[in-house]
């Protein structure tokens, strides 16, 4: 079993920046590829950054690609969202994602193909 925990969502302005931790609190936390989606009321949830199992392979959603970067420390079981240029269509809760690699194909974008996740934290971006 894997437990998810984020956190570093807050109220910021406009063109700040914040960054996200998720802390697994499961074994073989590097046998997992690590998504970050985000979520608003009456929308679906939508696919933000992903890296690999085995790093540095790294993915994003059009609309934050050059100003978020998604990285992850194995030896603190830690994946990280670095948020930069915010605005306040970025407003959402945010959430962390893991998906056991199993050797197939990694639907990164597919929240479906996840196999854990986080309680999520808020992220609210004034203008």
């Amino acid at each position: 079993q894997v437990q998810l925990v984020e956190s570093g969502g807050e109220l910021v302005q406009a063109g700040g920046s914040l960054r996200l931790s998720c802390v697994s609190s499961g074994r073989s936390f590097s046998n997992y590829n690590m998504g970050w989606f985000r979520q608003v009321p009456g929308k679906e949830r939508e696919f933000v950054a992903a890296i690999r199992w085995s790093g540095p392979f790294t993915y994003y959603g059009q609309s934050v690609k050059g100003r978020f970067t998604i990285s992850r420390d194995n030896g603190k079981n830690t994946v990280y969202l670095q948020m930069n240029s915010l605005k306040p269509e970025d407003s959402a809760v945010y959430y962390c994602a893991a998906d056991l690699f199993d050797g197939g194909t990694y639907y990164y974008a597919d929240a479906d193909k996840y196999d854990y996740w986080g309680q999520g934290t808020q992220v609210t971006v004034s203008s």
